[in-house]
């Protein structure tokens, strides 16, 4: 029976991202496994993370990948280096690259083996720039962050897709699915409540694994869609 594996912010764990793959999920490759984004930053190997995704990708598992806020900003403040020709882009750049600092872009770019963003090769930005913003199952919507319901259609705003945090969830908007979403570390208690309860219209499947030495917080997660199955991957990279 084919599986469907929704995994949350992943944020440069790489060691933790491949034992859950390998000795937890072991998934066949007609399975579905959905990546919620937030791929890099934070954790100490962002680039084994990349690496690694792209391995299941060439190796044709059904793997599809959706931006998350940290995708989005490396790309961002990639573009404005590379072009800061202008004194004004120069500083914008130098402002955002300070601000992405502060969310793990150092530890980003310590994993490339660069100093400078625009070092970073190429086909890693575009890998990132051409990820999904999200994607409609049956029952479910996968996304980053949210949706934003003020919107007629709140598929329109792609940046609330990558960046909101509070908003009130309108199912006939979107086919009375529910949402599942990364983006803002939960505790476990929650998790596991959102998940067997289907009165809760969305799923926050972001454990947190930076969070450590917080009870209740750490891991990586995985939700099996077809047997609402929860599966907990403790942080193997510290």
């Amino acid at each position: 029976m084919r599986k469907q594996w929704v995994i949350p912010d992943v944020h440069g764990y790489a060691k933790t991202l491949r034992c859950l793959m390998e000795e937890i999920i072991m998934p066949a490759r007609y399975d579905e496994i959905y990546l919620l984004g937030d791929y890099i930053d934070r954790g100490p190997d962002s680039k084994g993370v990349i690496d690694y995704i792209r391995e299941l990708q060439e190796d044709e598992y059904n793997i599809v990948l959706l931006k998350g806020n940290h995708e989005d900003f490396m790309v961002e403040l990639y573009d404005a280096e590379v072009n800061s020709s202008t004194g004004w882009l120069f500083n914008f750049a130098k402002r955002k690259r300070k601000a992405w600092n502060a969310i793990g872009g150092k530890e980003t770019l310590q994993s490339f083996g660069v100093h400078h963003l625009k070092d970073v090769p190429a086909e890693y930005i575009e890998w990132m720039r051409n990820l999904e913003y999200y994607i409609e199952l049956d029952d479910f919507v996968l996304v980053h962050a949210g949706l934003n319901f003020k919107k007629e259609d709140p598929y329109e705003d792609k940046e609330a897709m990558l960046w909101i945090r509070d908003y009130e969830i309108i199912p006939e908007k979107i086919g009375n699915r529910r949402i599942i979403h990364g983006h803002v570390p939960v505790n476990m208690e929650l998790i596991t409540l959102a998940v067997r309860n289907k009165f809760y219209k969305f799923i926050d499947l972001d454990n947190g694994p930076y969070v450590l030495g917080r009870s209740g917080f750490g891991n990586l997660v995985a939700l099996e869609l077809t047997e609402m199955e929860l599966v907990i991957q403790d942080n193997r990279d510290v």
